[in-house]
């Protein structure tokens, strides 16, 4: 099967921050790829500034490695061609020096969509948005791409918002998440509301509960100082857990205008039961990972990783979230997220109530609920679980198998990246998957009485060995309920 291309008008983006962690690792390999699928139209412009004193060759000879040391592609493939397109300015953006050479780079159509990834730190995004501003570079056709995390709380992000939007309309603002761009995430919209057989059970009737995991089997890595500052709830529930759930929970949207798919998500943020001091210690556990074993062997502590043996940095957080509206009452959404843990895996489980009553003897093996698993990476793909009979003619004897789509197998296509998709979706303007300001902010009023309160608690994070699936607490929030994580990903 081929996936049809759809190519996007010329555009000019320039990334800030474009000798960094980020533009090496994932935009530049994701614009490669579009590149190669001839999604590009000709004279498109990429300019990488930063405040590395580099000529273009040198910046491009950086870009190449990058492409080759991530796997965008084989050398050699349209790279050249590629490489003309980019162009570098070296600038500081607190400083007004190197500003001029941007202008006459950009200097050209203003009609032309002319966007702005700013791959910084969110410090720095307002300061960005001023300069830009100052000196004219925003035009109607302009957008500004901001990565998550928006603020360290509901205070910082709104005086980001209003920075960024001071100088833009927020028609123009792409707040990114990359977790929306995934290929499962938006096939969970499909899943729903493209098919007669799951909508009318999608509610507390037929539903016993939801799993979110967002498991990494790395540690820090050389995040250490930006983790130290923020911990798991801050770096992954706040956007990541809280979009997945918004995506599983939400009403059906009139339209995937943009506006209706985000104005359905605001309403379960709005939705979300609080979590604050008077029940912190019964609906959360949090944990900070010690010394253990990983895929590639022995593993230090958090605190070795970072430097600092006093740290409170959570390293893991699991949640019971209720969604108080008529939907979902008595379902409650189970969250955990994690470093250190296992195995890297994301995955939603929706887990069906069990039957009324069996009809079958005892000795034809165990009934378990009907779940529906979807697989957000690695191997990404959507998994029935239901009970057959096992086949044979030794009697009724049943087994819990899923009916299984991986989507490299069953469309074998490649799937794009996350990034690959979302530039494209910001060249568009189509904002459908990106978080709106009150979306942001929403969540943040939600997050911050559970950060407040673990702060008053004095309770440090609980410990777990590199490796584990987390505190054991974390086990206990679920198992009080009756219930028990879902062993498919465990």
């Amino acid at each position: 099967m081929v996936s049809r291309i759809v190519k996007v008008e010329p555009f000019d983006l320039v990334v800030f921050g474009g000798t960094g962690d980020l533009a090496h690792r994932k935009l530049f390999p994701a614009l490669y790829r579009r590149f190669l699928d001839g999604q590009f139209s000709a004279p498109t412009r990429i300019i990488g500034v930063s405040r590395q004193p580099l000529e273009r060759e040198a910046y491009q000879a950086t870009i190449a490695d990058a492409l080759g040391q991530f796997g965008a592609a084989a050398p050699g493939d349209g790279l050249q061609a590629f490489l003309e397109m980019i162009d570098y300015v070296p600038l500081d953006v607190g400083s007004d020096e190197g500003w001029s050479l941007l202008e006459t780079k950009l200097a050209g159509d203003p009609t032309r969509v002319r966007a702005f990834y700013l791959a910084t730190a969110p410090d720095r995004f307002g300061v960005v948005a001023k300069q830009l501003a100052r000196h004219g570079l925003v035009t109607p056709a302009s957008r500004i791409i901001v990565e998550k995390p928006v603020g360290r709380d509901g205070a910082s992000a709104e005086r980001i918002n209003d920075a960024i939007g001071a100088v833009f309309a927020e028609s123009q603002i792409f707040r990114i998440d990359h977790y929306l761009g995934k290929e499962t995430v938006q096939n969970m919209m499909a899943l729903r509301f493209a098919n007669a057989l799951f909508e009318p059970l999608w509610n507390s009737a037929h539903i016993d509960h939801v799993e979110i995991t967002v498991a990494e089997s790395i540690g820090v890595e050389g995040r250490a100082a930006y983790y130290e500052n923020a911990g798991a709830l801050r770096d992954m529930v706040q956007n990541h857990l809280l979009q997945l759930l918004c995506l599983v929970a939400m009403e059906p949207p009139s339209s995937l205008d943009a506006d209706a798919v985000r104005d359905e998500k605001l309403k379960v943020l709005k939705s979300l039961a609080p979590i604050d001091a008077s029940n912190i210690g019964a609906l959360t556990v949090r944990g900070q990972y010690g010394a253990g074993a990983s895929e590639g062997g022995a593993v230090a502590s958090y605190a070795k990783d970072v430097g600092n043996d006093k740290s409170t940095t959570e390293t893991f957080v699991a949640l019971k979230v209720s969604v108080a509206n008529w939907r979902w009452a008595g379902a409650p959404f189970y969250l955990r997220t994690g470093k250190r843990l296992p195995q890297r895996v994301s995955e939603v489980v929706v887990a069906f109530r069990a039957i009324p009553h069996s009809m079958f003897s005892a000795d034809a093996g165990r009934i378990s609920k009907t779940r529906l698993v979807i697989r957000l990476q690695p191997d990404e793909g959507i998994k029935l679980w239901l009970m057959l009979k096992e086949p044979g003619a030794g009697g009724m004897r049943l087994r819990y198998v899923p009916l299984d789509m991986n989507f490299a197998e069953a469309f074998q296509i490649y799937a794009p990246d996350a990034y690959e998709r979302l530039l494209m979706d910001v060249i568009r303007g189509n904002a459908t998957l990106f978080m709106r300001r009150d979306e942001v902010e929403a969540a943040w009023r939600w997050i911050d009485p559970i950060r407040e309160a673990w702060s008053l608690s004095n309770d440090p994070p609980r410990p777990y060995f590199a490796g584990t699936w987390g505190p054991a607490a974390s086990i206990a929030l679920v198992e009080r309920d009756g219930r028990s994580w879902t062993e498919e990903v465990v």
